[in-house]
């Protein structure tokens, strides 16, 4: 059965002082029975590895280079987020393939490099507004999906997170059944690809706008494993209740 995640993206938000809230997270849950993911900027990830340790929160990356090292002046590899305390990075975040023009296939050799230095790659696809109103939302996340994810992977190694890029910060919010309807198409074609094991094992999170109030029906949801939340991550008073609603569905 699939653990359920609930995984918080501080995207370029945080100085040494939000260790606090990090510490905060951490204390609020001392034996949560769903995993825990936060990815602070990298720049604090040595540091929140120590106001960590000992808790059951896991660090993650906010992105990684395709190549281990070299001249790649201002980027991370993912074996230095490893070595800063990482167990986990997210690849392919919307605002990186607007802001960066990253494509599938560079999102696919990041994920790679990702898995080769044992790291969780948490992977993220998602339709745009015009996207989803012209009807081509599962056209448009299903081929992400299957260029964004390299060939022979095991199910434990990647999480697969649907962020419609329209819902991300702006407070808006899919219909439970919209949410239903890209989940159980990206199950099924996990499943086509991988086979039943690695395709069933397969962690989808859903992200755009979750918060206290509407955790709990978007994790009822079938095929939503948990959540990829923005904002609501940055201090415990709001992802605590996130996390309590994530352990309410898993049971």
């Amino acid at each position: 059965m699939r653990r359920k995640l609930a995984a918080g993206n501080w995207k370029m938000n945080g100085t040494g002082a939000a260790l606090d809230a990090l510490g905060a997270i951490a204390a609020a849950h001392p034996a949560p029975t769903v995993d825990i993911l936060i990815c602070p900027p990298a720049t604090l990830l040595s540091r929140a590895s120590q106001a960590v340790s000992g808790s059951a929160v896991t660090l993650g990356g906010q992105d990684c280079h395709a190549e281990a090292s070299g001249a790649h002046t201002g980027d991370i590899s993912a074996a230095m987020l490893a070595d800063a305390g990482a167990g986990a990075v997210i690849l392919g975040h919307s605002e990186r393939r607007a802001d960066h023009a990253e494509t599938d296939a560079q999102v696919c050799a990041k994920t790679r490099a990702a898995l080769e230095a044992g790291l969780i790659a948490v992977v993220c696809i998602g339709e745009t507004l015009a996207e989803r109103e012209a009807g081509q939302t599962l056209d448009v996340v299903c081929g992400q999906l299957a260029g964004s994810l390299p060939d022979g992977i095991t199910g434990n190694q990647i999480v697969v997170a649907y962020e419609p890029v329209w819902a991300i910060g702006t407070g808006k919010v899919p219909t439970l059944e919209q949410i239903a309807e890209v989940h159980d198409a990206l199950r099924g074609q996990l499943v086509g690809r991988y086979g039943a094991e690695t395709g069933h094992a397969i962690r989808l999170l859903y992200g755009g706008s979750v918060k206290p109030g509407n955790a709990a029906e978007i994790f009822a949801v079938s095929n939503v494993d948990g959540a990829l939340v923005g904002g609501a991550s940055l201090s415990a008073a709001d992802f605590s209740p996130i996390v309590k609603a994530l352990e309410l569905a898993a049971g």
